[in-house]
């Protein structure tokens, strides 16, 4: 690939905001501590109220696939991404009452619109959010997350998991099939949806 492609690739993919103070953090579902760390982090920071884990098991394997890192320190019987999500949470001193969990959810299309379910029976009104997600994931997880919250002034603060970043993705064939899967699904599992959401924003003019 010319360095040229690479960089739009890249540019595209690893959306990054800077932290700002925002009404709900969005955390989609998986199996990495580092995104509810770094989402305890900001609340502790006084930069959200609330936390919203979201995730069941996945729709492929009907089980959960377990902890990636520090299970030393994450060693409860989880069934769910947001058990998992929830405890570590916890571990990391955010109260349970600034928590709203989602658990039903089997992949992340799922994580965005039961998010805005669990919300809305709570009765929370979002105009501001943060996604805390993978780096490679983080431009799905926004273009999902602004269709379930098309009202809500979203940003993405990514976490860095497997060792895929922006600036080596392309040096390792492992890097490649998942920033290049991402890259595939943002076009093929968005074609309705697409079409459908600029149709609600009256878009299209005769």
């Amino acid at each position: 690939m010319t360095n040229r492609i690479i960089t739009d690739i890249s540019d595209y993919i690893f959306v990054h905001d800077e932290p700002q103070k925002v009404d709900a953090i969005f955390l989609p579902g998986g199996s990495h501590p580092e995104q509810p760390e770094y989402a305890a982090e900001l609340y502790h920071k006084g930069l959200t109220k609330w936390l919203i884990p979201s995730g069941g098991i996945s729709v492929k394997t009907d089980k959960w696939h377990g902890v990636r890192s520090k299970a030393e320190i994450y060693n409860g019987d989880y069934h769910s991404d947001c058990e998992f999500f929830t405890d570590a949470l916890i571990k990391n001193g955010v109260p349970m009452s600034a928590i709203v969990q989602e658990n039903k959810s089997g992949h992340t299309r799922d994580n965005a619109f039961p998010s805005r379910k669990a919300v809305d029976e709570k009765g929370i009104e979002i105009k501001t959010a943060i996604i805390v997600c993978k780096a490679f994931h983080a431009r799905r997880c926004l273009m999902l997350y602004q269709m379930a919250f098309p009202n809500v002034d979203i940003k993405v603060c990514p976490v860095h998991c497997y060792n895929i970043t922006k600036e080596n993705w392309y040096q390792t064939e492992y890097g490649t099939d998942r920033v290049l899967g991402e890259l595939a699904r943002c076009g093929n599992q968005f074609v309705g949806d697409i079409k459908d959401y600029l149709t609600a924003q009256e878009v299209y003019r005769d």
